[in-house]
């Protein structure tokens, strides 16, 4: 057992740790999210088109925040772009807790989208930064281990806050948000390659946009987040409506992360040397079979069993997409090639449960659940097809002398 730990652990920079206690910290406060379309509905008293406008309304405003957050961390620098993110989502996701009209729920959930987004493309240029390649999948699977450990006390522990009152959702969710931001503010230093700061300044987004094996690796996975975001908008909707409550919506979906947490630390020995196409198409056809299932669905254990099939398939997926995206990151760009990333992300929670509410409402939960078993297919031919132009790319890549990182040793 310490061998494994040690190989699944250890040798990873002290920074990184630091950025890891981050994310399980703001993770296990993030209830909101999970909530919102049931609190929309159920307190609000909201339809279920109106919830999804709501919902898509974050993402449109975390497109917005992912794109300058990427141009930020490479221009400003990963840690003021973050700090900034942070401070600024935690005073608006109190302040959502308060807001009682429809147009102000929109308004405040919009700006909460941009701040809370715009963290992301920094954070993740940042773990590009310190940890080396040789590393990366080992980190995006601990990081993502936290994030899922977080993410399943959470759903439990808001299913239990919705109960007394809505309102602890917000005021929790702000509260680590704001210990995340002291974390940053106190621990994390400057890690921006030095060459950030001049080479690309005023075209380093468009050089990003103009990267065609990057936007059409992009674009595949844009079918992936629109799937696996029903389980936050169109999933919740389904299981109320079979007759289910809150609470246990929050327990089925806290499977999700109790499966995340007892198993994806052997995720990378289970896909090292493997293909990166085929083990994320074949993360993709198992997703599929998993929402698929929803369809049929009537009973809490029938949920479960979805929701692990489908958490299969994003245990492969995650810390893959997050190795390949990196790898297809040049140095003095990773700020805005993980904006872009970050941006698919946002464009895919915008446009999910705008989609999944539409389908839901007027054709009903089979055509729904089908849909995305049928979008998972194409996702994973798309994957077959464009790997080995993928890989190209990367190799192209690697052959690149390295950046120096700036840092400021006396934060560290």
């Amino acid at each position: 057992m310490r061998g494994w730990f040690q190989q699944a652990a250890g040798g990873l920079p002290r920074q990184f740790w630091f950025l890891w206690v981050g994310t399980l910290i703001n993770r296990l406060g993030s209830f909101v999210v999970i909530f919102l379309a049931i609190y929309l509905t159920a307190e609000r008293h909201f339809s279920q088109s109106q919830a999804g406008l709501v919902i898509g309304l974050y993402g449109v405003g975390g497109a917005i925040g992912t794109t300058v957050g990427g141009v930020l961390a490479d221009r400003w620098g990963r840690r003021p772009t973050m700090l900034t993110a942070q401070f600024g989502a935690a005073a608006l996701m109190l302040t959502l807790g308060f807001a009682y009209d429809y147009w102000q729920i929109l308004a405040v959930t919009f700006l909460l989208g941009v701040f809370t987004e715009a963290v992301r493309p920094a954070f993740s240029a940042m773990m590009i930064d310190v940890v080396p390649d040789r590393d990366r999948v080992r980190a995006y699977s601990l990081n993502y281990w936290a994030i899922n450990l977080g993410f399943a006390l959470s759903a439990v522990g808001a299913g239990l806050a919705a109960k007394a009152d809505y309102l602890l959702l917000f005021v929790i969710d702000a509260g680590t948000t704001l210990i995340t931001a002291i974390i940053s503010l106190v621990f994390l230093a400057e890690t921006r390659p030095s060459g950030g700061r001049t080479r690309h300044s005023g075209a380093g987004l468009g050089a990003a946009l103009r990267d065609r094996t990057y936007l059409l690796y992009l674009t595949i996975s844009l079918g992936t987040v629109i799937v696996m975001m029903q389980h936050l908008s169109t999933l919740p909707i389904a299981m109320t409506s079979n007759g289910l409550s809150a609470a246990t919506y929050g327990w089925v979906i806290a499977v999700n992360g109790l499966l995340i947490v007892l198993g994806q630390l052997f995720v990378p020995r289970l896909i090292e040397g493997l293909d990166r196409s085929r083990v994320l198409a074949l993360a993709s056809l198992i997703m599929g079979v998993g929402l698929g299932l929803v369809a049929f669905a009537n009973a809490a254990w029938f949920f479960a069993l979805t929701v692990v099939i489908w958490t299969l398939g994003e245990m492969l997926q995650s810390p893959s997409n997050a190795a390949t995206v990196a790898a297809l990151s040049p140095a003095s760009l990773r700020g805005r090639y993980q904006g872009l990333n970050s941006l698919t992300w946002s464009v895919g929670t915008a446009l999910a449960p705008i989609l999944g509410g539409l389908t839901q409402e007027h054709l009903g939960n089979v055509a729904l659940w089908i849909g995305c078993f049928g979008v998972c297919v194409l996702v994973a031919a798309g994957h077959l097809i464009t790997g080995p132009r993928r890989e190209r790319r990367i190799a192209e890549l690697m052959t690149r002398p390295a950046m120096v990182p700036v840092t400021d040793e006396s934060r560290v």
